[in-house]
């Protein structure tokens, strides 16, 4: 049996598990979503959603990482009832963290190429226009060969990282990487606020407007707050639980959590305030969608003064923010491999490093090649389904079941739960959450679940929305069934 290894200090906990949480959603997502729902005020309300949804949640994961000093592999196993059935959520696990490298990987390798671009001046020198940058991404689309060299340079890059091991690779490495994200975030921010007419984007990201608010819908500015607090913090698939096994016990979970959720909100909400003065200082809609990264942003640092320099640090920051997440979670896959068969770390980065660039090649091939192929219904891809089978049906589903493995007697249970959370210095758990987190929350987040496969598959018409609603109920039903069908954990609980 190998040893385990273990963090070699806690700000690189904080900063590697930060890392994972800090991804493109906090950096691609966050600030076009303010765009839609009003800027502050719906900030005000994902801050909220955040600690009362994300915060509880995390805390479960790292506690069962901690806890079984495992992966999410054998973790359920190590710590479950005799004779239940949790131990199959380790398979579950597994198949979330490689089908979101599936096409994660690809899109880290487009933040790269678009550093490149924008470093030797494609994205300058001459007027473009909206539609020229365009062609420009579709070109990019349309090219495979380009796709898999940056998602293979992508791959290569965050392995080798984890190849050198816990602390001299993963810890040191991504703890520059963090601080470097940081420290460029803040030069970014500080260069748009002071832009001409950016006043106006300061004044939309901070001061809320309620009015705005109920314009856009109170329910959906509500729902997508809640969604994206519930979404942001990689929470499900045992992307933090991998952490919390290499951390000893001299700090308590809960005081842990809530730094890298407190430093996981500035990075969203510092991208925030990079993006939304700028869009304002050149008269573009914040609120514009995915495009807004890949499209608007390059037009803009074309036509500012230094945008050469300035688009190339943007893409550098969306660089580390892709990768710190691809290397948390090549991580956890290694981990697997080491703690379920006992292989050596350089032969688990090995054999993985084939089987991902082997994995994302369906979604690299879906917008080209492929491209006809639409699993779920018009106007839908490859990475759709990869996406929405992570961020639709694995991380909340996931979620659930931490939740009920740390709240129920017949998993782990509440006392094991707050016993593990609580261990060490620094803030505790509040144990007065127990009611909430064992029925409260569950309801939230089952809600959350099926109100994405009602989003997802409600505009193209019930033949697509009952069949799917079905599948997620069944899938619901799967979860009760392996955590609701052993024995109860009375032993370890008295």
């Amino acid at each position: 049996m190998q040893e385990r290894e273990k963090f070699g200090s806690r700000l690189g906990f904080i900063l590697v598990s930060a890392g994972c949480a800090v991804g493109l959603g906090n950096v691609w997502k966050f600030p076009y979503m303010c765009g839609q729902y009003g800027g502050a005020a719906f900030i005000l309300i994902y801050l909220v959603f955040l600690a009362i949804l994300g915060f509880p949640i995390m805390v479960c994961e790292f506690s069962v990482g901690r806890g079984s000093q495992k992966s999410c592999a054998t973790s359920f196993k190590e710590l479950e009832p005799e004779g239940s059935k949790w131990h199959n959520f380790g398979y579950f696990g597994m198949v979330g963290n490689y089908v979101l490298m599936m096409f994660y990987t690809m899109v880290a390798g487009w933040m790269l190429y678009y550093c490149y671009r924008s470093l030797t001046g494609e994205f300058t020198g001459t007027p473009l226009n909206t539609d020229q940058v365009a062609e420009k991404f579709t070109g990019m689309l349309a090219s495979p060969g380009t796709l898999t060299f940056w998602m293979i340079l992508a791959v290569v890059i965050s392995f080798g990282i984890c190849s050198l091991g816990v602390q001299k690779g993963v810890e040191k490495i991504t703890k520059i990487m963090m601080l470097c994200l940081l420290g460029l975030i803040l030069v970014l921010a500080v260069h748009s606020v002071l832009l001409p007419g950016a006043g106006a984007g300061v004044k939309f990201y901070l001061v809320p407007d309620f009015a705005a608010m109920k314009e856009n819908g109170i329910g959906n500015v509500i729902f997508g707050a809640m969604s994206q607090a519930f979404f942001t913090l990689s929470i499900g698939i045992g992307s933090m639980a991998i952490f919390g096994s290499y951390l000893d016990k001299d700090r308590s979970l809960t005081g842990e959590t809530v730094s890298i959720t407190l430093l996981d909100t500035f990075v969203a909400l510092m991208a925030g305030l990079i993006i939304i003065p700028a869009c304002f200082s050149f008269g573009i809609e914040p609120g514009t969608g995915p495009s807004l990264i890949f499209i608007t942003l390059p037009n803009i640092f074309n036509q500012m003064a230094g945008g050469r320099i300035w688009g190339t640090l943007f893409f550098l920051f969306l660089s580390f923010a892709a990768l710190s997440t691809v290397i948390a979670v090549f991580e956890n896959i290694i981990s697997f491999a080491i703690d379920l068969w006992g292989w050596e770390r350089k032969k688990a980065v090995a054999v993985n490093i084939v089987a991902i660039i082997l994995l994302s090649m369906p979604c690299i091939l879906g917008f080209n090649v492929l491209s006809g192929i639409q699993p779920l219904g018009p106007k839908t891809g490859i990475m759709d389904m990869e996406d929405f089978l992570v961020s639709n049906n694995l991380l909340p589903l996931g979620s659930l079941v931490y939740l009920g493995f740390c709240t129920s007697r017949y998993g782990w249970g509440w006392k094991n739960f707050i016993k593990e959370a609580n261990a060490g210095k620094g803030m505790g758990f509040p144990e007065i959450l127990k009611g909430y987190m064992t029925y409260i929350l569950p309801i939230i987040v089952i809600v959350i679940y099926l109100k994405g496969y009602y989003d997802m598959f409600a505009p193209k018409g019930l033949k697509y929305l009952i069949p799917w609603m079905i599948v997620a109920i069944a899938f619901l039903a799967l979860i009760a069934w392996f955590a609701f069908g052993g024995k109860r954990n009375e032993a370890k609980e008295n």
